[in-house]
């Protein structure tokens, strides 16, 4: 009788010691996501948000349609500050550049606009190789086009009557003539960008156009999140050292190409505007999309590409 009750005595103990250590478990990990919340809400309150400011006025800048119907800005003639000295090594040395007029898309290109070229040129929509929830969540007509490589970029673009922007050029748009570390001004901005976490209201990907605050000097939407965007330049880390002054296009053609702006996937701090992230020109992502660029003829008319 006395070794049963021994016996019993360990098996309660057993269950309870195993109950305790659960429940113990269990309030660990509420008492971390305490943290977690709480870590988030002092970094939210450190950081400024957008304001209800009345919108800016970007009617100065000239506008046209592109071959496709979609929307350009005239980014004006002249010279701006391009790199940064406080970035990576890549975006060093900041350097003038001057680049003469051209025209870029106001938004990125939607998964609706890719949708229609895709159809008209008998080309597969893009395939999402990876991605670690529900693909429905992405997949929608007025979100960002992404999983385009390099090569369906170039192809959209010459479709829509138009081309990449240079990497000089996109960062001209987005920044202006100052050194503005995001298109709104040095401090990242609250509710004015589509960057990693869901405290900007979208977790993945948003429709092109979603945050006025973040709106570039000419009026341009998204050059900071959402979805990083190619340009024409292939990639050299170096090629700031040795770039020229007027209307650079970036170093010989190679595998290398560069994307810019960051997107939902990127912390603030790697969605800076000097920013240089480097693919490979066959690779497709659900963070990389699409925005075309134009030149202008004497009298401020579009050329063809």
């Amino acid at each position: 009788m006395e070794n049963k009750g021994v016996l019993v005595g360990s098996i309660i103990f057993v269950f309870a010691s195993f109950f305790l250590m659960i429940g113990m478990m269990v309030y660990e990990s509420y008492k971390a996501k305490q943290m977690k919340e709480l870590a988030m809400s002092i970094k939210s309150e450190a950081r400024p948000t957008a304001s209800n400011a009345p919108a800016q006025d970007y009617s100065m800048y000239k506008t046209r349609m592109g071959d496709e119907g979609r929307e350009m800005v005239q980014i004006p003639e002249g010279p701006f500050t391009m790199g940064s000295q406080d970035g990576d090594p890549d975006e060093a040395p900041e350097h003038q550049v001057f680049l003469k007029g051209f025209f870029l898309d106001r938004k990125e290109v939607t998964q609706e606009e890719y949708m229609r070229f895709a159809k008209m040129t008998k080309r597969p929509m893009p395939r999402i190789e990876v991605f670690e929830d529900d693909q429905s969540k992405v997949l929608k007509p007025e979100f960002a086009a992404m999983s385009v490589s390099w090569d369906e970029a170039v192809a959209y673009c010459k479709w829509a009557g138009k081309r990449l922007p240079t990497e000089a050029e996109w960062e001209k748009a987005g920044r202006g003539e100052g050194k503005r570390r995001y298109p709104w001004g040095e401090k990242f901005v609250t509710n004015a960008a589509n960057v990693d976490g869901s405290e900007d209201g979208y977790k993945y990907l948003a429709p092109p156009g979603s945050f006025d605050a973040g709106r570039s000097p000419y009026g341009l939407y998204d050059m900071t999140g959402n979805v990083a965007e190619w340009v024409a330049d292939s990639y050299d880390e170096h090629y700031y050292k040795k770039s020229p002054y007027r209307d650079p296009k970036g170093p010989d053609n190679a595998d290398l190409k560069v994307v810019r702006g960051g997107s939902w996937r990127e912390t603030e701090q790697n969605a800076r505007l000097s920013k240089r992230f480097a693919a490979k020109h066959w690779r497709t992502d659900v963070t990389i999309g699409i925005r075309c660029a134009n030149d202008v003829e004497v009298g401020g008319a579009p050329a063809a590409s």
